[in-house]
This record gives C-alpha cells, structure tokens and sequence, in this order.
C-alpha cells in the first residue's frame, strides 16, 4: 500500500463527513494542542469528531491536515514515526491517528512521545476506545499529552441528534433548584416523554441511526470486541479470564442492579474471591459496566462495590431478555451522573451525589417515605414531564452534558 492511499482515503472521508451536528465535547477541547487524546467507548463518535474538525480547521484541503486510521495495511510494514516523518517534511502540520489501540506495534505510547519530541509545532490528536490500554500509558504521556474522553450521546445531545431539539446543558445546581423553569420551558418545546423512551432504548450510540434494525446485535457483537479484542491488547490475560468476563456481564445484565456477592460470584465462575475483584474492575475500564462504591469512610467499603449497572441502558436492553423498569431507571441515572459527580451508594435512598445529595428513583407514584428523614434529599421520577418542590424528573438528569 502506497503512502498516497492514505491522502486520498482521508480527502475522501474528510469530503463525506457531515458538520451539521458536533457533539458537545467538540466545543470544549483544546484543538490547538501539541498532542491531545480522546477516548471512549467503540461506537460513541470519536471518528466523526477527528473528520470534523478537519473539515472545519483545514477546508482548503491543502494537505496540512491527514487522518489516519491505525489499523491500515500500511502499518504492517511501516512505522507510524515514519508516517509522522513524511507528513512534516511535506508540509504537513496536524496528524489525525485513529483508534490507536490497533496499532499492530506494541510501541505506539514511546513513537508518540518521540513524534513529540522530533518535531516542533507539529500537532497529533489521537483517539482509542480500549480505555484500559490508553490509561496504561497515561503516566508515559502525561508531561505531553491532553486526555479527554467522549461519552455516549447524553438525552440532550439526542434530541438535538435525532429531531433537532436545541437546548444548553445544566449543571446538576441548575437540576436540583431550578428543575421546574428548566422542565417546563423544554417541555414547551418538545414531548421529552416519547423521545426520552426511545432514547432508552437506541440513542445512547450515534451509529445507531445507520442500522436501526440490527443495533441491538451490533451492541452484543460490540461488547464482544471488546472482551476480545480491547482488554487482551491492554494487558496480559489468559483465554479463561475473558470467557469469564463474558459470564460475569451476561449474569449482570440479568439481575442488575445487581448487589455484589463476591463469594458467590466466585462459585458462579470457578475463581478466588480476588479474582471477582479483578474480573469487576476490569470490566468497569472496559466501559461495559458502572461500579457503585458505599462510600470512602475507609479501605474496606472501597474494596467492595455495592452495586453493578451495565454501562448504559442501550448495551442493557441488548444484552438481557427482559428489562425492568426500575433496573433502566437506575442504569440511566448512573451513567448520566458518573460523567462528572461522584456517585457512591446510600443506605437512605439510592445514590449519594457528591458525597451531599441522596437520591431516591422511581417511578410517577414513588413517595418520600424512604428518604423524608435525610436531609439535602430528592425523588428522581420517571414517567412525569415536571416536578415539583424535591421532586424532579428523572429524564432532566439527562441533560448534564
């Protein structure tokens, strides 16, 4: 494969790419960085975004700008510090790499660092879904490199995505006490209840409106992928471990929110209790499930999580049969929450935000009764468009990013 494959196959993309929606995290990174990462799960947009800010920055399509994808045939027989190399020399100033993780050399994190230090003012932005091997290399790259990481497409972003529902993200204050001008002005505009379902069920991965019939296989053969083939690239594990992992997500997906039992997990799949610890952390990096801790008091609660959600409603529809209505209300909450709060488990209600706020879930007949007595406490309740006083609607959590 010539080198000149690559310049065309990236004019090409480059060409195809739609600009009409940016994800939020577009507008937040620090695109003139010297090198600058992003990461996330497979299928959340990172390919899009590393497209469009190269039809944005560079529309003259002078050949400042080139993307890459790091699994091409090229680098079977070449380095990318070549690719780095040709690129400068030929006047090249911003190298796109994606999904770094498939780079069929074990070497990427030390020939990023020497494209770094080799060449002046030249820029890399990189992404990779295999978090595990990224955060590895983290420390290797932390003096040069900027991480940021892309989320799935929040309840905000969808309906901007799929009906073009514009609205400015709130910050969890903005929820806790002013959720009924919030709520009412959104719902002026848009019925949030029928997009709020289907955003349940396919709007987590924006891939979904490619293959709307066969999204939930594409989510299985994803997760897949990546027990397969993200979690062995990152570290040295043994066939058994991953067939493990397969097992522990499958039960998981049937009985979350599902309360850690270590010695009975560890009957389940023939391990050693500390065997289940690293089955579950593993499991939790590879974004294919949210671990909730009882808090930080001392080592012991830290060692054990309390609950385990799959990482987002989507996957969980996906991978389980039959889905409760109040396993999808949690599985949402946390995983709209841990994008940027500390979320732990409380013995009161059902989260504790931040260490401050207690958090009940329900649904549209859920009372105060568990929770009257805790103090900075709300009801998150599904199934209502507004709420009122400490009570909020569950699908406003969905608009933290």
């Amino acid at each position: 494969m010539d080198i000149q494959e690559l310049y065309q196959n990236s004019y090409r993309l480059v060409s195809q790419v739609s600009t009409t929606f940016k994800r939020s995290l577009y507008n937040q990174l620090p695109w003139d960085a010297r090198m600058l990462c992003i990461r996330g799960e497979r299928g959340v947009g990172k390919t899009t975004m590393l497209l469009q800010r190269i039809a944005e920055a560079f529309p003259e399509h002078d050949g400042k700008a080139l993307y890459v994808s790091l699994d091409e045939l090229w680098f079977s027989q070449n380095r990318l510090v070549e690719l780095a190399d040709y690129h400068y020399t030929h006047g090249g100033t911003h190298l796109f790499l994606d999904e770094v993780h498939r780079y069929p050399q074990q070497s990427w994190a030390q020939e990023m660092k020497n494209i770094y230090d080799r060449y002046p003012g030249f820029h890399v932005i990189f992404t990779g879904s295999s978090v595990l091997e990224i955060d590895q290399s983290h420390t290797d790259l932390s003096r040069r490199c900027l991480f940021y990481t892309l989320l799935g497409l929040s309840f905000r972003e969808y309906l901007e995505f799929e009906h073009g529902h514009q609205f400015k993200n709130l910050s969890l204050d903005d929820i806790l006490t002013r959720h009924v001008s919030a709520a009412t002005s959104i719902t002026s505009q848009v019925h949030v209840l029928k997009y709020f379902d289907e955003y349940l069920h396919h709007g987590y991965y924006p891939f979904y409106h490619e293959i709307t019939e066969g999204y939930y296989m594409s989510l299985r053969q994803m997760a897949i992928n990546v027990i397969e083939q993200d979690i062995p690239n990152a570290q040295s594990v043994e066939p058994i471990t991953l067939n493990r992992i397969k097992r522990l997500i499958t039960t998981i997906a049937h009985v979350s929110p599902f309360t850690v039992n270590v010695s009975r997990i560890a009957t389940l799949l023939d391990c050693d209790r500390q065997m289940v610890h690293k089955l579950l952390e593993i499991a939790c990096q590879a974004s294919l499930i949210n671990l909730i801790y009882k808090g930080k008091n001392n080592v012991q609660q830290m060692v054990k999580p309390e609950k385990v959600y799959i990482e987002n409603t989507n996957l969980m529809y996906a991978l389980a049969d039959n889905v409760e209505s109040g396993t999808i209300r949690e599985t949402f909450f946390a995983n709209q929450l841990l994008s940027g709060h500390e979320l732990t488990f409380s013995g009161d209600g059902d989260f504790l935000i931040d260490n401050k706020h207690t958090v009940e879930i329900g649904g549209r007949r859920k009372s105060f009764a568990q929770i009257k007595n805790v103090a900075d406490s709300y009801l998150a309740v599904d199934d209502i468009e507004i709420g009122n006083g400490n009570r909020i609607p569950l699908w406003l959590f969905g608009f933290l990013y």
